[in-house]
């Protein structure tokens, strides 16, 4: 795979990506209409954090940061192949598989498995039920380092092939 290759597919999956975290936040829309049609009670406006807010916010919110960050690695690779012949290491390609399914098991987590955790722990997001929370947010945390570990990689490739077209 080239370095031109590489910044393609990175761009490429990255936009995908980005429409479909627009298409995902329908859902934490869907949850503020229905919530904008629900009596308020007095704890909520004594309480009124995250957990009052929709559950799937920051799946959707990683998702479409995530697929930008992919989009402007994938630019920046593309840019780096006008420049230069380096070769993409196998860690570099490595960047691409992780960042993407980062990105997806961060969706899978925090939008899908929120209905698994819901059921065996019903409520645990608008109630203090943290072994619920805990479960729910530290798989989404092992999504994220994967997502973090990939976009590492990535800014290290971009780096060292600039070095390498700096030397050229």
């Amino acid at each position: 795979m080239t370095t031109m290759e590489l910044g393609s597919k990175f761009v490429r999956r990255g936009l995908w990506l980005f429409v479909f975290g627009l298409f995902i936040g329908f859902g934490p829309w869907a949850h503020y209409m229905h919530g904008a049609m629900e009596e308020v009670h007095e704890a909520f406006l004594k309480n009124v954090t995250l957990w009052w807010g929709c559950p799937w916010t920051l799946a959707v919110y990683d998702t479409q940061l995530g697929s930008l960050a992919m989009v402007a690695f994938g630019l920046c690779f593309r840019m780096c192949a006008r420049d230069s012949a380096v070769p993409v290491t196998a860690t570099v390609k490595m960047a691409l598989p992780l960042c993407f399914y980062g990105i997806l098991g961060e969706f899978v987590a925090g939008y899908l498995f929120y209905f698994v955790v819901n059921h065996m722990w019903p409520d645990f997001y608008f109630t203090p039920i943290h072994e619920g929370k805990d479960l729910w947010l530290g798989v989404q945390g092992v999504c994220l380092a994967v997502c973090f570990v990939g976009a590492v990689m990535a800014v290290r490739g971009i780096d060292s092939t600039l070095d390498g077209a700096i030397a050229q």
